[in-house]
């Protein structure tokens, strides 16, 4: 029996995969059982952030799984720490609460929103405010949180205390806080499976602004679009803000499940003994992993970030076939006059695997993909949209 026939026999049903199984990779190249070659411009949807089998990173995984795999919360290791002390240097938060996922980090942002105002503000003060083409996570709470209504139809009912209001309407965002208590406003500065788009300016700054005023925990959801992906370590350093709370994952630990919770100076000590916990959160080799990333994202790296995604945006942005070219740094989304499904395709035949993100095209390629493969990529992606 086959892997992919094995897979489709034994697996949730729960995803869409292309007829391709992918059995090893070095950096930005892949390839799949039949030994052909592919250009990755997906990276695992934004995951392994210095690409695969990347050798600083396989050191620190193999090393740290030689001393000791896991060890409970109820004892201290020294990656765990460590990563949390870099993750609060590189981002000006104050305390770090580690789980396993994306959707995990916001859950436990939402704890502490809500712990916070209810302390503040009474228990009644539990609504969060969060943007329409969010999306912020699979579980029950954090489905209710996402902002698009077709991830919530099979679920119902979903976690009460969630309103959900367009991006960059500064005014319906102050409606929503006069006629609401709100506990939080949850955003992605680019919001990526929305259509990888990144917020205004000003609108963001005028969110924060408001949440300083009214004494509102401001969440920015860094699990896609943080660790250097949209050229600074994250999205939000690029709006010239200070977060409350920050939610990061998915390239955190270039390949290993993580996710992480970041309080700033407000909610740093919102949790106490009990508040929350997670069995394999601050998991040695994951944060091992992590560290060999976080330490990498320099000035350096974020530079040649921002290079790259000029060049994209300049190229991309001129070639027939692509009336838009939106998003940040290296998360970047295409909108295409043939059906981005169909573009894929195309890429793919071609040895060049890409994303989507609604209708259309998502490019997430290694932060450190070397440039000739950049434009090999380009040229590939340039001819399916043509």
């Amino acid at each position: 029996m086959s892997i992919i026939s094995t897979d489709q026999k034994y697996i949730a049903s729960t995803y869409k995969r292309f007829p391709v199984e992918i059995v090893k990779g070095r950096g930005s190249e892949v390839f799949d059982a039949e030994g052909k070659r592919y250009i990755d411009m997906g990276s695992g949807i934004g995951v392994t952030a210095f690409g695969i089998a990347d050798e600083e990173w396989q050191q620190a995984v193999i090393g740290q799984i030689g001393k000791v795999q896991h060890m409970s919360n109820l004892y201290y290791t020294e990656p765990c720490a460590k990563l949390a002390e870099q993750l609060c240097l590189k981002s000006g938060m104050k305390k770090v609460f580690f789980g396993n996922s994306g959707a995990e980090a916001n859950e436990g942002a939402i704890k502490a929103a809500r712990k916070y105002s209810a302390e503040k503000k009474g228990s009644s003060c539990y609504t969060i405010i969060t943007l329409i083409n969010s999306f912020h996570g699979r579980t029950l709470t954090t489905l209710a949180a996402t902002g698009q209504d077709h991830f919530h139809q099979l679920f119902q009912p979903l976690t009460p205390g969630f309103i959900h209001v367009p991006a960059n309407d500064t005014e319906a965002l102050e409606r929503a806080v006069d006629e609401n208590e709100i506990a939080g406003i949850m955003m992605e500065c680019i919001q990526g499976e929305g259509g990888v788009r990144a917020l205004d300016r000003g609108y963001v700054k005028a969110a924060a602004k408001l949440c300083s005023d009214k004494d509102i925990p401001l969440i920015i959801d860094e699990v896609q679009s943080g660790n250097g992906r949209s050229g600074r370590m994250y999205s939000y350093q690029n709006y010239d803000i200070m977060p409350d709370v920050v939610s990061t994952a998915k390239g955190l630990a270039g390949g290993l499940p993580i996710g992480a919770v970041l309080l700033g100076e407000k909610l740093q000590d919102v949790f106490s003994y009990g508040d929350h916990g997670s069995t394999f959160g601050g998991n040695p080799v994951s944060c091992a992993a992590a560290l060999s990333v976080v330490n990498r994202i320099d000035e350096q790296l974020l530079e040649s970030v921002r290079k790259k995604s000029a060049y994209l945006f300049d190229t991309l942005g001129k070639a027939e076939g692509i009336t838009e070219v939106s998003g940040m740094g290296l998360m970047i989304g295409l909108s295409t006059i043939r059906p981005a499904g169909e573009v894929l395709a195309e890429c793919m035949r071609n040895g060049v695997l890409c994303l989507t993100a609604k209708d259309k095209l998502r490019l997430l390629p290694a932060l450190n993909i070397p440039e000739e493969l950049l434009r090999e990529a380009a040229g590939i992606i340039m001819k399916a949209c043509s």
